[in-house]
């Protein structure tokens, strides 16, 4: 009984010791760098960015489910690490890092970023496109609530149901419908706006390209063949990876994590402030610790030029839980 209440004292003392810092704050910074984890903090929202850091994290966890595809096969050797950039390096999108502005889009540019990817690695390259965020934001009702949050699955479903068209960055004019929200800052002294939002106002689904662009918006559509969930276990996301390109995966976003500037990211300060979408390309090793290679939705002046890494095998905030794909028509 007394050995119990040692040990009772001794964890409260240690949660005790954990400064209750302020979100995005130096002191969490400090703290983060100070205990020596598997990863560096940096600071990249300014403070009053708090509330919009929340929004951004625009993913509806525990959504609709997509049927469960299996891939793994015992006999497929898996290598220690694995970048798509590398393996097919004539698909530009996979080096791409976009930005979703002031809008709780991640469940739709984790889509668009790995179907464009997987619509390149599929046609052996002499397909290259940038799906349109835009195009499945604004237009697929059952996906959620636009600027407000959506489910992944169900982004890769419309997509295989009704399509979707081309469309490029913010003012790119690129493709049939590039993206209307213009960046913003996600770093502390830049040059863009502050990501104050607007207010979560989704634009409105236009059913036609922007002017000059040929072909018709019907004929730009690109389509899945299927849209799928993969197993929650690390072999199957792996061998998902390796034969087909990257997916898009789903997590628990705290605190800490708008913080993230190097290494393997794993929580270790703050509450949780809600379901973020991103892109998982490949994974690896480093220091021992092993990782998944992610592409965020915040632009390159966040985190490690837009990507980051996590901790891969635990199913870290939900990292391997939620990760949905398909295959392009």
């Amino acid at each position: 009984m007394w050995h119990a209440a040692l040990l009772l004292a001794a964890s409260l003392s240690v949660s005790l010791a954990r400064p209750s810092t302020h979100p995005l704050s130096s002191e969490m910074v400090n703290y983060i760098n100070k205990i020596n984890t598997t990863w560096k903090a940096g600071s990249n929202f300014r403070h009053d960015d708090y509330g919009y850091v929340k929004k951004l994290c625009g993913t509806m966890l525990k959504g609709p489910k997509l049927p469960i595809m299996v891939q793994y096969a015992g006999d497929l050797k898996l290598p220690k690490d694995f970048d798509p950039r590398e393996q097919w390096p004539n698909c530009p999108t996979l080096k791409e890092i976009r930005d979703q502005g002031s809008c709780g889009s991640c469940w739709a540019f984790g889509a668009a970023e790995a179907i464009s990817d997987r619509i390149c690695i599929h046609s052996n390259a002499k397909v290259s496109v940038e799906i349109s965020a835009e195009d499945l934001l604004t237009c697929c009702d059952s996906c959620g609530m636009g600027c407000n949050g959506g489910y992944p699955s169900t982004a890769w479903d419309f997509w295989a149901n009704e399509g979707l068209v081309t469309g490029g960055l913010y003012d790119s004019h690129m493709g049939c419908r590039p993206y209307t929200i213009p960046p913003c800052e996600h770093h502390v002294n830049g040059s863009r706006p502050s990501c104050s939002g607007e207010g979560g106002d989704t634009p409105q689904c236009i059913s036609k390209c922007e002017a000059g662009y040929m072909p018709s918006y019907s004929e730009d559509k690109h389509y899945g063949k299927t849209s799928y969930s993969v197993p929650s276990e690390e072999k199957q996301i792996q061998q998902e990876l390796f034969k087909n390109g990257p997916v898009e995966g789903a997590f628990t976003v705290y605190e800490d994590f708008p913080l993230y500037k190097s290494g393997v990211y794993q929580h270790v300060s703050g509450s949780p402030l809600g379901g973020h979408a991103i892109k998982i390309l490949g994974w690896g090793e480093e220091n021992g610790t092993p990782y998944w290679l992610c592409a965020n939705s915040w632009n390159t002046d966040w985190g490690d030029n837009g990507y980051f890494k996590i901790l891969r095998g635990s199913d870290h905030c939900g990292i391997e839980s939620e990760v949905v794909a398909g295959i392009p028509k």
